[in-house]
Order: structure tokens, then sequence, then C-alpha cells
């Protein structure tokens, strides 16, 4: 240990790394403790460069077997580097890289170890992540297979799924030296624990297989108990055969050696004899001989009848043995019918679950489509609303922009009565200074004021007539202006109370309505513009004759009867407009009508969806009812597998029980052979004995 020591730190003094204190600490101590035979490094943390230092150290043999490297947060390059180090060391027996969270080069790593190392006996690999990489877990499974020297392997918490059990069956069937195998808490499912049952027909070595926590029925996991208590019977009896055949090969030695032994013992006894002396009693000798012979042919009959009978004892036990290995060959060929049938029988369940599995994903997804198709309704209903709404919205605003319309034509009228006004005060001006006029004129021309006061009041009787005429046919205008204002307003009123009424059925029948009001909308504000275009034209008109009322007093008269002409085109167009609002009144009524008649289709398309929902629902429902009996069945049919699986196993167990008879059997003769051997033994001692006495 002192020259692992002084390696690992004279090649980190060569490398140019720094030793980590705690592994050197970790050295001393293993050096100070007498005898030891582990290093201990977990809990610390290993960089890089210390684990390349280590694996350089550990390619040569060291005094150390077992090797502790839990929980050191190995990176992937040093796992890598260190376990390229073991494949050619031969005296580390145990290695524990527990808690390293090794992955895909870790895996590799592992399994080129496995390949080429031939010493290690026992490898824990908890709480790592090999099983998250197919390909790099691939290539430690076929490391495993090829490995001849492995006892014991630990792979809980690793993450192996379904398709890595199915690469570590693979591996166990090429395998033929592990025994213990630990698999707990891994994600391997149905089809891995079904894989790895399939492995252990072919694999006869493995004693212990441990896979809880894996979420694999209760079924596989007595299926691989069952595989591995056979493999341990197996084993259990092969060794016994084994034992019993050293003990048989052994005494049959021994007598072998006793039949010299008493050869010898004759020869001497003759070498003896022949040495007292020719002289003494030949004929006792001749006699002594005699009997040596004759004792000699019995003991060669007896051991010969020995013999034979040792060897039909074998006969027999071989005979026995042969017809223990064909029993338990048809013992295990029928456990394997009753395994594929169970693997059968399981797959069968597994499918008929998948099938139910689909018809209930199938109507989740038409229920779930439904529901979007509801929803989708629902929106567009929505959408609808909103779009009513928002033309609501637009024709109340386009209903306050006639508003403000009207009270500027209300303002217009009233700056007209204002200039009307105004040139009423200006002809009032022009008299009073025609007046002034006639005064000077009556000042002037006093002589000749008889004769001009005739003329003058003449000329005032026709100016004021003329003046009265004016006022008389300002008046009519004007009255004929307010009347138009009055009826202007009348349309404005009905034009609200149209508006109104079209609010109430707009809000009675929220999205019922169609493109169709649009364009009547359209063509309604449209007529509506031009009615305010031909007022506005009308006002113009209106501002062109008081300019020209402004102008003289003269053309007022001419433009009377203009005017009169212009009221009666107004009155005309206003009858016209009235006419035009009946019409769009009779045509709102008609498409009224036609949205209602519609709606009531709409209305029945959806009670015909509806019926249809309601259709579905009941087939849902027999759905259900009918995957109810299919359950009821599969759950008799399991039920009756498992009453067959239960008279198979105890079949099985009256085989077994069988089986332990004839094993009882055996023994019993094994020991009656045995007695019959020491019997031979002792006899043949006895007879040894009695020629030298």
């Amino acid at each position: 240990m002192e020259d692992f020591r002084r390696a690992f730190l004279l090649l980190c003094k060569e490398g140019g790394v720094e030793p980590q204190e705690s592994v050197v600490r970790q050295l001393q101590e293993v050096w100070g403790a007498a005898g030891s035979t582990r290093l201990d490094l977990a809990g610390n943390s290993l960089t890089t460069d210390t684990c390349a230092v280590l694996a350089k150290v550990l390619r040569h043999d060291v005094l150390f077997t077992e090797l502790v490297l839990s929980d050191c947060m190995l990176s992937e390059e040093g796992a890598k580097l260190l376990l390229h180090g073991l494949c050619s060391n031969t005296t580390v027996k145990v290695l524990d890289l527990k808690g390293n969270n090794m992955r895909a080069t870790g895996s590799e790593a592992l399994g080129k170890l496995l390949a080429h190392n031939k010493s290690l006996r026992r490898l824990v690999l908890e709480w790592n992540a090999l099983g998250m990489w197919n390909e790099a877990f691939s290539i430690f499974c076929e490391g495993l297979g090829s490995n001849g020297c492995l006892k014991q392997l630990d792979l809980r918490n690793n993450q192996i799924n379904h398709q890595g059990a199915a690469e570590l069956a693979l591996a166990l069937k090429r395998n033929s030296t592990l025994q213990e195998l630990d698999l707990r808490w891994n994600n391997i499912g149905l089809l891995g624990g079904r894989s790895i049952l399939e492995s252990l027909q072919h694999n006869k070595t493995l004693l212990q297989l441990e896979m809880a926590g894996n979420n694999i029925p209760s079924y596989t996991l007595k299926a691989v108990e069952q595989s591995t208590g056979h493999n341990t019977d197996r084993q259990s009896t092969l060794r016994e055969a084994r034992s019993r055949t050293q003990v048989l090969t052994k005494e049959i030695q021994n007598l072998k050696d006793e039949k010299g032994q008493q050869a010898l013992n004759i020869l001497s006894l003759c070498h003896q004899a022949h040495l007292r002396g020719m002289n003494s009693s030949f004929l006792s000798l001749m006699e002594t001989i005699d009997k040596q012979r004759d004792e000699m042919g019995r003991h060669s009959r007896t051991s010969a009848l020995h013999v034979s009978q040792l060897q039909e004892a074998l006969n027999e036990r071989k005979s026995a043995l042969n017809s223990l290995k064909a029993k338990l060959q048809m013992t295990e060929a029928a456990l394997a019918l009753s395994e594929q049938k169970s693997h059968d029988l399981g797959e069968l369940v597994g499918r008929m679950q998948m099938e139910n599995l689909e018809l209930k994903e199938r109507h989740s997804r038409e229920l779930k489509k439904e529901q979007e198709e509801n929803v989708l309704r629902e929106g567009k209903r929505l959408r609808e609303v909103h779009s009513v709404t928002e033309k609501n919205l637009q024709l109340k605003n386009k209903v306050e922009e006639l508003e403000r319309r009207c009270k500027a034509q209300q303002d217009q009228i009233f700056e007209l009565k204002q200039e009307l006004t105004n040139t009423s005060a200006e002809l009032k001006l022009r008299l009073a200074q025609a007046e002034e006029r006639l005064g000077m004129e009556k000042k002037r021309s006093k002589q000749a004021q008889d004769d001009l006061d005739n003329l003058h009041k003449k000329e005032v009787d026709h100016l004021n007539r003329h003046l009265e005429e004016t006022e008389r046919t300002l008046q009519d205008r004007v009255q004929k202006l307010e009347a138009l204002r009055i009826q202007l307003e009348e349309e404005l009123s009905r034009v609200k109370a149209a508006c109104v009424s079209e609010r109430a059925l707009a809000d009675e029948e929220l999205g019922k309505v169609r493109t169709q009001v649009r364009l009547e909308e359209q063509q309604r504000l449209s007529a509506v513009e031009e009615k305010l275009r031909a007022l506005r034209q009308s006002r113009d008109e209106a501002q062109g004759l008081c300019a020209q009322q402004k102008q003289t007093a003269a053309e007022l008269q001419a433009k009377n009867s203009q005017l009169a002409l212009e009221m009666d085109g107004l009155r005309r167009r206003i009858e016209e407009l009235q006419q035009e609002l009946t019409g769009k009144e009779q045509e709102k009524v008609a498409e009224v009508s036609r949205v209602r008649v519609e709606l009531q289709e709409q209305i029945g398309h959806l009670q015909a969806e509806r019926t249809t929902q309601a259709g579905l629902k009941e087939k849902i429902a027999a759905l259900e009812r009918e995957m109810k009996v299919i359950a009821s069945r599969h759950r008799e049919a399991l039920l009756d597998k498992e009453s067959e699986i239960a008279s198979l196993l105890e079949k099985l167990r009256l085989r077994d029980a069988e089986i332990q008879r004839i094993r009882d059997d055996e023994a019993q003769r094994a020991s009656f052979l045995q007695n019959a051997i020491l019997t031979y033994v002792q006899g043949s001692s006895l007879s040894s004995y009695s020629p030298k006495k």
C-alpha cells in the first residue's frame, strides 16, 4: 500500500497535478491499517486529473481488492479514465460507483470494462443514469453478455426503460456466471418484464433477481421468482450429485488401495516365510499358502461381489438421476407451456385494455370535437352579436350626425330670418332716406309743391303698396320656410322613431341580421345624404335669392315667382322623399320578415343538431354499456384463466412433492448404499486382520 501511495504521489508530480488532500489522507489511513484490502474514497470530489493519475496507478496490480468510489461526483471524462485503467487490473474484486450520475460515456466505458476485465466479482452502480441513452446502454449490455467472472450486479435507480430491459435480457441469455442482479426502482414496465422473463428460460445460473418498483404486474414477478427458484433447485441438486459422486469415487479408490495393501501383505508374509528357512516345515508353509490362496480367492470373490453390487448401485443411481432429469425436463416443459399460456393471456388482456383505451380516447376525441364545434358556434354567434351591436352604434352615430345637421339647418334658417329682418330694416332706411329727399325737394321746390304733391302721393302709395307686397311675399316665404323646418323636424322624428324601432328589433334579434341589412342601411344612408345634399342645394339657392334681394329691391318681385316655383319643386321633392320613406319602410318590413324566416330556419337547424347530439349521447351510452359488458366478459375470462393458473400451480406443487419424494427415496438409497459400503469395508478390514492373527 505504501508503494501505491508513493506511485500515486510520483505520478501526480510527473504530470504536474496537485494531489488532493482528501485522497492522500485516505491513502495514509489505509496504509496505517494493517492488512487492509479496501480503498474507500466515498464522498470525495475527484477531479479529472486525479482520476487520470488513479487510472495510471490502477493499470498495474495493487494490494487492495475492494475500491469504493461512491458519491465522488465523477465527471464523464474522469469516469472513463478510471474504468479504462481498471480494464487491465487483476486484483480488484469489488467496485462501488454508487451515486455518480454516470451517463452515455460512463455506460460505454463500463461495457468495455466488463468485456476486458477478468477479476471483477461485484459491481455496484446504484443511483446513476445508465438507461437514459439506449445506444450506450446496449454497449454496456454487450459487455455484460461477454463477461465471464462477474457474480453480483446492482443496477438500482438507473432509469432503465423497456428497451434497455430488452437489451439486458439479450445479455442474460449469453451470460453464464452472473448469480445476483438487482433492478429495483427503474422504469422497466410490462414489456421489459416479459423480455427478462423470457431470458430466464435460457439462463440457468441467475439465482436472485430483484425487480420491485418497476410497474411490472404481480404475475410476471411471481413467474420470475419461480424461474430463479428453479435455478436454485437445479444448482443445489447438481451440487448434491457432485458431492455424492465424489464420495463414491473416494470409496472405490479406498477399496482399490485396500486390495493392493492386502496383496502386499501376502507377498510380505511369503517373503518372511522364505527367510525363516527352508528347513522348517515345508508342508505347513504350503498349507498356509493354500489357506492364503483360499482366503485370497474368497476375498477376491467377495470384493468382486461387492464391486458388482456397488456398480449396480451406481447404475441404479445413474438411472434414477436420468429419470429425475427427464421428469425435471418434463416439469420445465410443462412450466414453460403454462408460462407461455399465461404470457399469451397477459398479451390478450393487454390488447383488450389497449382497445378499451383506444375506444375511450376515440370517444373523448369525438366529445372534444363536439365541444370545440359548440365553442366555435358560440364564438361565431358572439361575433355576430358584436357586429350587430357595432352596427347599432354606427346607426346611433349616424342619427347623432343627422341631428347635428338638423341643428345646423335650424341655425341657417335663423340666419335667414335675421337677414330678412336686416333687409326690411334697410328698406325702411331707404324709405326714410326717400322721405328726407322728398322733404328737401319740398324745401327746394316750394313753388312746384302743389303740382308734385299729387305725384309724390301717388309714388308714396305705389311704394307703400310695393313694400306691403314685398313684406307679404317675405312673410309667405318665411312661413313656407317654417313649414319646411317643421316637415324636416317631423322627418327627423320619424327617422329617430325608425332608428329606435330598429335598435329594439336588433336588441331582440341579436345574431339574426346578415349582410343585406348592411347594404340596405348603406342605401338608406345614401338616400338621407341625397336628401341632405338637396337641402344644402336649396339652402344655397335661398342664400342666392337673399343676396339678389339685397342687391336690388326691384328684382324681388321677379324672384318671388321663382321662389314660388322653387317652393312647388320643394313640395314635390318632399312628397317624393315621403314616398321613398314609405317604400323604405315597406322594404324594411319585408326584410324583417325575411330575417325572421331565416331565424326560424336556423332555430330548426339548431333543433336538428340538438336531436343529433341526443342521438350521439344515446350511442355513447350504448357504447359504454357494451364496454361494460366486454369488461365483465374479460373479467370472467381472467377469472377462468386465473383458476387455470391456480390448477397448474397445484399440479406443479404436486410434481414438486413427487420430486421431493423421489429425492428422499434417492437419499435413502444412497444411505443404504453407504451403509453397504461401510459394512463391506468393515468386513474386508476384519478379513485382512484374520490372516495376521
